[in-house]
């Protein structure tokens, strides 16, 4: 635990509060440290990988920690930053999505140093005079201090009841381990308070709430999310990867090489300096980016590989001919089945938009009927967009 407070605050945007971490730390005892991801879909992002970078730094200093699996609180639904009320998820759907969470936070955190946890540990215990307990120690008018319930009441959209229990259950999470700090995105300060104030009324000694700032998606407008479809997957295909990161403005550079590379502040700062003045060029820094965080999670040779692939079928616009899958054309008739077939959509109308909207090439050239029929005798390379490339081999090859 030889780490100072400045390593360990290195990239959080809000501590609550420094001092009392500093005192915490002077104890010279191991820290409890949690952090909790509900499994509410079926992969991470890099937007995830921004807390979860800190949390493995606590583990490699020494501390004890948590990693909590929200599978209870799964079932609620996180309302942080929606306009309506999210979906629940069935039993089996969370199961699944956390057995992926776990494989894939091991990209950034250590398994063997940590501990992982399922709140539904201690929240399925609770009954309901428990939780009536908890709620006789917050307010209707606390919980609408929230920007996203008070936006919601104030435009008269719906809140349901079971949405003001999800701060309540992740709070108690805090007070089942016992947490001294808890991590979490700036979006989740509020949940994290809630959570001191919990342990301070039950006479537990009140966490240190430290949040990130939130990866900013490919639409360099909201937070990097998967519903909104400005993310980039870690368990996505390195080709995949770095195609999409190419698409970030060149003023989320500087974020980027911050919050998914994990660069120092210095040379974040400088690297801004050095574009706004033109003496950099973003193209390059793109890439050499890119590369960065591709290598990440599939290795150097597989972000050299990517690199190789962009500037080729995106830069100069040429045809792969080595390295893709392929399947053969089957009983397919049109090219929107054959679309669906090889996976690059889920339906026959979502094909029919991509050739619609000038995404579909067959060696090259572009398909322009939806009703067209594949005519090809010989293997031929279909792709969509200037990422997607399969080779489609013919019944008879």
């Amino acid at each position: 635990m030889n780490a100072g407070v400045g390593d360990l605050l290195d990239g959080f945007d809000h501590v609550e509060t420094a001092n009392e971490f500093a005192q915490r730390l002077a104890l010279g005892r191991p820290l409890r440290v949690k952090l909790g991801i509900d499994p509410t879909s079926a992969d991470l992002h890099l937007g995830h990988m921004v807390v979860l970078h800190p949390l493995q730094r606590f583990a490699q200093a020494g501390h004890r920690v948590t990693l909590i699996i929200g599978d209870f609180t799964a079932r609620i639904g996180d309302p942080s930053g929606r306009n309506v009320t999210r979906p629940q998820l069935s039993q089996d759907e969370i199961e699944a999505n956390m057995q992926t969470y776990i494989k894939q936070a091991g990209k950034v955190v250590d398994l063997d140093q940590i501990e992982i946890r399922y709140n539904s540990e201690w929240l399925d215990k609770l009954n309901f005079t428990d939780v009536v307990k908890l709620l006789a120690k917050t307010t209707v008018a606390q919980m609408l201090e929230r920007n996203d319930f008070r936006q919601r009441y104030d435009a008269g959209a719906p809140i349901s009841l079971h949405e003001l229990l999800y701060p309540v259950a992740q709070a108690y999470d805090s007070v089942a381990i016992e947490a001294d700090v808890e991590l979490g995105g700036t979006d989740q300060l509020f949940n994290l308070l809630l959570g001191r104030q919990f342990q301070r009324e039950l006479e537990q000694r009140p966490q240190i709430c430290a949040t990130v700032p939130l990866l900013v998606g490919l639409d360099g407008e909201k937070k990097m999310s998967k519903s909104l479809g400005n993310y980039v997957g870690v368990d996505e295909p390195p080709a995949e990867q770095f195609g999409k990161l190419m698409k970030i403005s060149d003023e989320l550079l500087p974020i980027y090489a911050r919050l998914a590379a994990f660069r120092p502040e210095r040379e974040c700062q400088q690297l801004a300096d050095e574009l706004a003045a033109g003496r950099l060029n973003p193209m390059d820094e793109k890439k050499r980016l890119a590369c960065e965080i591709v290598a990440r999670y599939h290795g150097k040779e597989a972000a050299a590989a990517a690199r190789d692939f962009f500037e080729r079928t995106v830069q100069r616009k040429e045809i792969p001919t080595e390295g893709l899958d392929q399947i053969e054309l089957g009983e397919c008739k049109r090219v929107a089945e054959v679309l669906v077939k090889a996976g690059f959509a889920q339906s026959r109308r979502e094909a029919e938009r991509l050739i619609a909207g000038n995404a579909v090439k067959i060696d090259g050239e572009p398909v322009r009927d939806q009703n067209q029929r594949w005519t090809s005798q010989e293997v031929a390379v279909l792709s969509v967009g200037s990422r997607r490339f399969i080779r489609i081999l013919p019944l008879s090859s």
